[in-house]
């Protein structure tokens, strides 16, 4: 694939690292050309420097959103143009102080980018780990490869994250259209809310998927298996 990717920071890094080592072409894009460079260099592969402009360009096949919210919106609505059509993959999670959510309840980040560039096939994933989870080679936990949510309308865009996703490491897991991104972020602000402000385990907050329906009853069979 052609990625473009938006943004210089660690999730950024983290996953354009993997697309690199699977073979993907990938322009990262930035405000700051130094920076732009400085990550381009770091992941090789070919990887090339840019301008947000170009980078979006670039992305034929997906270009990745690594924002941070509030940004995110104001840079899809100035390349609207330039993302009609394209898969644009949100990661961005809305938390400020106290573990809030800075969407107050209104649309979530993915739906206001889809908003800002409605042209655009806007996908969510890859927002409940911290960025060094994505780092792992590959995020595997007691064997058991790390299942990533995934929200989106398109079908052709959901194909290609879900790519993106097993080539990370990871397995794709059907989250719902992207109505349902808003649950993916509520999600993250729990659980670092758990993690980082409770020391809690949330991890541990949900029983065995067997348990799911309550002791004797076994889950149904389509209802969170992940997407081969």
């Amino acid at each position: 694939m052609r990625i473009g990717v938006l943004g210089t920071g660690n999730m950024a890094d983290a996953l354009a690292t993997h697309w690199v080592r699977a073979g993907h072409q990938v322009t990262v894009g930035g405000r700051d050309a130094h920076k732009a460079e400085r990550l381009a260099r770091r992941l090789g592969g070919g990887a090339r420097p840019a301008g947000l402009r170009a980078a979006a360009e670039f992305g034929q096949e997906a270009v990745l959103a690594a924002l941070p919210y509030g940004a995110g919106a104001d840079v899809a609505r100035d390349l609207r143009a330039v993302l009609e059509g394209k898969v644009l993959l949100d990661c961005s999670n809305p938390v400020g102080p106290g573990f809030q959510l800075l969407t107050h309840g209104g649309p979530s980040a993915a739906q206001r980018l889809a908003a800002a560039a409605p042209g655009a096939h806007v996908v969510k994933a890859f927002n409940l780990c911290h960025e060094n989870v994505w780092r792992m080679r590959p995020p595997v936990f007691d064997g058991r490869p790390l299942a990533v949510p995934v929200c989106g309308d398109d079908e052709t865009a959901l194909t290609r994250v879900r790519e993106l996703v097993r080539d990370v490491g990871g397995e794709p897991v059907a989250g719902g259209g992207l109505d349902r991104a808003g649950l993916l972020e509520a999600t993250a602000a729990l659980f670092i809310s758990l993690w980082v402000g409770e020391g809690a385990d949330a991890q541990a907050i949900a029983p065995p998927r067997a348990y799911a329906a309550g002791p004797g009853h076994r889950a149904t069979e389509g209802g969170s298996r992940a997407l081969r």
